[in-house]
């Protein structure tokens, strides 16, 4: 297991990476303990990918990911990632992506355990009347990065 940190505008970013991919996306907290870091090619091009995006270069990322859960939880951040940049969903219109109209509760759970936020852009769903809510990086971080979408993508 490979692990970097990256400072950004919303705070410190612990990145973890197998050899081929990436695995966890973790926001620091002030009380985190710091693992051993040691990085690798992966963490080197997630850390520039994430710089790129922070900077308004970057839409999409092409970094691999590998996500572990449950089959639900894989298949709501599969889903995750064809919300386009920029833009939204509900939860309920997240379940009706996935075929699973009565879902968006277990969805709303399925983000919360998002083991790689902003690559997969679980802060991209809101609630149905445009509220948002939980995240697991805080809901400022939530109203920054779709602040940051906003105002790329409207350049």
């Amino acid at each position: 297991m490979y692990a970097a940190m990256m400072n950004t505008a919303l705070g410190s970013l612990l990145i973890k990476a197998s050899n081929t991919a990436i695995t966890q996306i973790h926001f620091m907290q002030d009380n985190d303990p710091v693992p051993e870091l040691l990085g690798n090619s992966v963490t080197e091009q997630c850390i520039g990918e994430l710089a790129e995006y922070f900077a308004g270069e970057r839409k999409t990322f092409d970094i691999a990911i590998q996500p572990k859960g449950s089959a639900f939880q894989e298949k709501v951040w599969k889903a995750l990632l064809q919300v386009p940049y920029g833009e939204t969903r509900s939860y309920g219109e997240l379940a009706q992506a996935i075929e699973q109209p009565k879902a968006a509760r277990a969805i709303g759970m399925a983000n919360n355990r998002n083991p790689i936020p902003i690559i997969i852009p679980c802060h991209r769903i809101i609630a149905s009347d445009g509220k948002l809510t939980g995240y697991s990086g805080g809901l400022d971080n939530k109203r920054y990065l779709l602040a940051l979408e906003t105002q790329q993508k409207a350049k």
